[in-house]
């Protein structure tokens, strides 16, 4: 890996295009050549992992919206597919409407290091793109493998929620890397479509803050949207925002660190393999990251404390992170509130860990359903629950070793007559470096699992050869990686929505 060192420049510098970020990251995009084998046996578990999320949400109302919004822009020949229709549209459309989808449970990838980020939200856009164009499963498996390349480096390198940035700045870079490796355009295009794409994807974290709406599902969609419409035009030869990260002016004097900022942002060198999905992990359960091990050390106290109604406190010493954003550190009285919403309570680790602990179980649906958070012992217990920052836990989460890297914590409770009971977990059972980490067969059944009801069997084997077949499909057979549903009753759901300008 080569070491690229980030800092702001006067625009008196005139700072060469060669040593600008943009520029770097597009080469990595246009050399990405043959795939790695492991990274392409990966990339084919994401596609399956997103279909698996995104036909489990496909009567969930934003879905339904964004859904109703692509299918108002039809595509003249080729155009490309909408989950749960079998209507072509637009592609920068289609990625908005299939984006949205993929993150509604938000129960796809995850990857976490200085920042945020879900890199499974460049999928939706590379497919609509490869379906527009007439690409081959070949062409997609190395856009793909590009993104997350792009993604990653960008995530461990510049950290952009210390400054209430939104992580979709990431995301819409790496959309762009992966556009132009999957058309194989040329190295200037690129350089000025992340330009505009980063530009114009640039907004705060209050997405993400207080009673948290359903622009959290939008949010990557615009992202990849966005990032469509700015490799369509610097492909017709129209320049960008430049330099938008070094500028005196830009991303990182005014976004990020100001003046003096100064980032190093590692990619690989000219022949290297593209591996750093290799780095990323899915989840098992539907909630925010953070809480994955949560859950499962959830699970693994159950059995040890008896009758919840005699704990009196519990406390979840964890990283920073998992404190300020998903914990009591976030100052969010809607984190305790019954009456928040599902994208709101996914970023609670109190409400979380207390289901978890009744339960024993985790369900996307189930385990959100208002009944469920209204009911009394459940709120006597959330309310016991608090996070503190422990160093430690932070430095783990930090860790430059991938191996020894921890997103978990340790839980110390109380009970009513002083008996203290503690267990800590690093990572969660399905991380690669948990108990039992996610494969093929744990992508494919979760697909199974999601998919139950409203996908047949037989239409479940069809799309599962299809994914696992991604690197041989031709240009005719992209459709197989949209699973076959009931295309009626969604279209009657969808029916009831209100209508917009569309």
């Amino acid at each position: 890996m080569i070491e690229h060192h980030v800092r702001v420049h006067p625009s008196a510098d005139r700072l060469p295009r060669e040593e600008q970020l943009a520029w770097k990251l597009a080469v990595v995009a246009t050399g990405t050549g043959e795939p790695d084998a492991e990274s392409a046996v990966m990339a084919a578990n994401r596609v399956i992992d997103n279909a698996s999320v995104a036909v489990a949400s496909l009567l969930r109302r934003p879905v339904a919206v964004a859904r109703a919004q692509a299918l108002a822009h039809p595509a003249a020949t080729p155009g490309a597919r909408v989950f749960g229709t079998g209507t072509r549209v637009s592609p920068e459309w289609a990625a908005w409407a299939n984006g949205t989808a993929v993150r509604e449970l938000d129960f796809h990838d995850t990857y976490l290091a200085a920042d945020y980020s879900h890199p499974g939200d460049n999928i939706p856009p590379l497919l609509a793109v490869a379906q527009h164009t007439g690409r081959t499963g070949a062409d997609l498996l190395r856009g793909i493998i590009a993104a997350y390349e792009v993604h990653v480096a960008l995530v461990k390198g510049i950290c952009l929620h210390q400054h209430r940035i939104d992580h979709v700045a990431h995301l819409s870079a790496a959309t762009a890397c992966g556009l132009g490796a999957l058309l194989r355009l040329p190295t200037q295009t690129v350089y000025q479509a992340v330009q505009q794409a980063v530009h114009t994807t640039t907004a705060t974290r209050q997405s993400r803050k207080g009673e948290i709406s359903s622009w959290k599902a939008y949010a990557p969609a615009f992202a990849g949207k966005a990032a469509i419409e700015a490799v369509d035009r610097a492909m017709r030869g129209e320049s960008s925002p430049s330099p938008v990260y070094e500028g005196e002016d830009g991303f990182l004097a005014w976004m990020l660190d100001g003046p003096n900022a100064s980032y190093t942002v590692s990619l690989p060198g000219p022949g290297e393999a593209r591996r750093a999905i290799l780095d990323t992990y899915t989840k098992e359960y539907s909630a925010e990251y953070q809480a994955q091990a949560i859950i499962d050390l959830a699970r693994r106290l159950r059995e040890k404390t008896g009758s919840l109604e005699l704990v009196r406190s519990v406390v979840l010493h964890t990283s920073h992170h998992t404190h300020h954003v998903i914990g009591s550190g976030a100052n969010d009285p809607q984190k305790y509130d019954p009456t928040a919403s599902r994208e709101t309570l996914d970023h609670s680790v109190p409400y979380i860990f207390a289901v978890a602990l009744e339960d024993g179980t985790w369900h996307h649906e189930r385990s959100y359903l208002p009944e469920r958070a209204h009911r009394p012992e459940t709120m006597a217990l959330w309310q016991k629950i608090t996070t503190v920052e422990d160093p430690e836990w932070t430095r783990r989460y930090h860790d430059p070793d991938p191996d020894r890297r921890a997103f978990g914590g340790r839980a110390v409770i109380t009970l009513g007559d002083g008996t203290m009971i503690e267990d800590e977990l690093g990572v969660a059972d399905a991380h690669p470096a948990g108990a039992r980490p996610f494969d093929r067969p744990a992508y494919e059944g979760k697909f199974r699992t999601l998919a139950e009801g409203i996908v047949a069997p037989a239409d479940q084997d069809r799309f599962l050869e299809a994914a696992g077949s991604l690197a041989r499909l031709d240009t005719t057979r992209l459709d197989e990686l949209f699973p076959a549903v009931d295309t009626e009753a969604i279209a009657a759901y969808d029916t009831v929505l209100p209508r917009g300008l569309f």
